[in-house]
């Protein structure tokens, strides 16, 4: 595949002013973290809409927007190589924007999902930023410009429950879906107006629409499947047929994928042992530890109604300050593991981290009624959290070589993606088996919550073991190691 780039004499970066460098990293900064303020803030408001539309498919609110977050994402990476990374960005945000606006407005629960599955685009925001800064800064610039907007997730991780909780106690579930629409709106004007278009083109190149297709549409049907199966019964003919379909097509999408020239998904790279056993491992152990905040968000929000909800019924300026030590030691175990990732072995690492996390929440299982517990758990779960977050793109850039860096951290994107939808829609279907729907509304009792927690603390049990198959890599060097982490 090759590709055309302006000669470093010709690239204007190279006489630009400091300030001007540094306006646009703070413009790529605000675009970057706005993908993880609005996961935060959708976490904080599902209680509360899944009360307000009396809804039993609350889970659909957040699984929306991965679902088709996850489908876009290599149809508008592909396009940013061929067209441009700038425009593919104006687009992505541009989308985002328009579903924000859906959402906020919208008076019935369906109109709602429509926003919040056109928003989803917006998800590929970040790795649009982070090839932009490749591109258009010079080599000294790109390191710091990294770093700068990949340290920015302390201050979602502080401020994000404190800004959805004011703004939840304040303004309602109204409130926060507008704030997204307005954060959305700004984006799109730094972006126009501050980012230059990155000069990196793909020649010739073609969009893999058939694979692209086939994998969204057999992941959908396999997750609505699961949504759905309590309702249809897990041995009823629809559930059968919906899950043999999902197989089918997600069948032909391999078969597709060995054809084409420039496949969406790189199988000749994935099947040797180093780089699908990694990818397997990363995938399952950091998407099931993305799910788990929907069953804490539930537990701690949901209100208290004897013999119907066992939620505890907190408002959001509480569940920001009782959960805030948790955000504070997944930027402790994050940045430790930078530290120390040149000199250990990155599988002992990824499964310490599981060990860790899997210990928290095995304690919250069994004391999750007060913020003293919460807290207690919360801080192991946390720093195994962030150890596993940090070693994710280590292992991944380990196994592979610098040319194929791209593809790989594209293809782990994008099962973890899958791992992390499927795991959160399972969560939903236990926690639902112990619970009870009052006047539209799906609430969950104590057993529910348990026994979602245990759903995600063994999908991270099952993510560590398979760091046995993964062979022993090479040692990064310290540049490689601070680049990955």
């Amino acid at each position: 595949m090759s590709q055309t780039q302006i000669t470093p004499a010709q690239t204007p970066e190279r006489s630009r002013s400091t300030a001007r460098n540094g306006v646009i990293v703070a413009a790529l900064l605000w675009t970057v973290q706005l993908v993880s303020l609005i996961a935060a803030l959708s976490g904080t408001t599902q209680a509360a809409i899944a009360i307000h539309f009396q809804t039993t498919q609350i889970a659909w609110f957040t699984l929306m927007t991965l679902l088709t977050g996850t489908f876009f994402l290599p149809f508008v990476v592909k396009g940013a190589a061929l067209f441009g990374k700038k425009r593919a960005l104006l687009v992505a945000t541009g989308l985002g924007l328009v579903g924000d606006l859906v959402a906020a407005v919208a008076t019935d629960y369906r109109t709602l999902l429509i926003g919040r599955g056109i928003a989803g685009v917006y998800i590929a925001a970040t790795p649009l930023a982070y090839a932009i800064t490749r591109d258009v800064f010079p080599r000294r610039w790109v390191g710091l410009a990294n770093g700068i907007m990949a340290g920015g997730v302390g201050l979602v991780a502080f401020g994000g429950p404190f800004l959805s909780g004011w703004l939840l106690d304040n303004h309602g579930f109204r409130g926060i879906l507008w704030f997204m629409a307005v954060s959305t709106a700004v984006s799109f004007l730094l972006v126009l107006t501050l980012v230059p278009e990155s000069p990196v083109r793909e020649r010739g190149g073609r969009m893999d629409w058939a694979g692209g297709i086939l994998l969204g549409g057999g992941v959908t049907l396999l997750i609505y499947a699961v949504g759905e199966g309590s309702d249809w019964g897990w041995g009823s003919g629809k559930f059968i047929g919906f899950v043999v379909g999902a197989v089918i097509v997600l069948i032909a999408f391999v078969l597709v994928e060995r054809r084409v020239a420039e496949p969406l998904f790189p199988l000749a790279m994935t099947r040797r042992r180093t780089v699908w056993s990694a990818l397997l491992a990363t995938a399952v152990t950091a998407g099931s530890l993305s799910a788990v905040g929907i069953v804490i968000q539930l537990l701690i929000l949901m209100p208290k109604i004897p013999h119907v909800s066992d939620g505890l019924g907190w408002s959001g300026t509480h569940n920001a300050i009782v959960t805030s030590p948790i955000s504070a030691m997944i930027i402790v175990g994050a940045v430790g593991t930078g530290v120390i990732a040149r000199r250990a072995d990155s599988r002992l690492l990824l499964a310490v981290g599981a060990a860790l996390a899997a210990i928290g929440y095995g304690i919250a299982t069994q004391y999750h009624d007060t913020a003293a517990q919460i807290i207690s758990w919360g801080v192991v779960a946390g720093l195994g959290t962030g150890i596993v977050v940090a070693v994710v793109p280590i292992m991944v850039i380990e196994v592979v070589s610098p040319e194929e860096q791209a593809l790989a951290n594209g293809a782990q994107n994008l099962t973890q993606g899958v791992a992390q939808i499927i795991v959160s829609q399972l969560a939903y279907v236990v926690m639902a088996q112990h619970g009870m729907v009052l006047k539209g509304t799906q609430f969950y009792l104590d057993k529910g919550f348990t026994n979602g927690l245990w759903l995600v603390i063994g999908c991270v049990v099952v993510g560590a073991l398979f760091v046995a198959l993964v062979p022993k890599a090479e040692r990064l060097d310290e540049a490689e190691v601070g680049q990955a982490a």
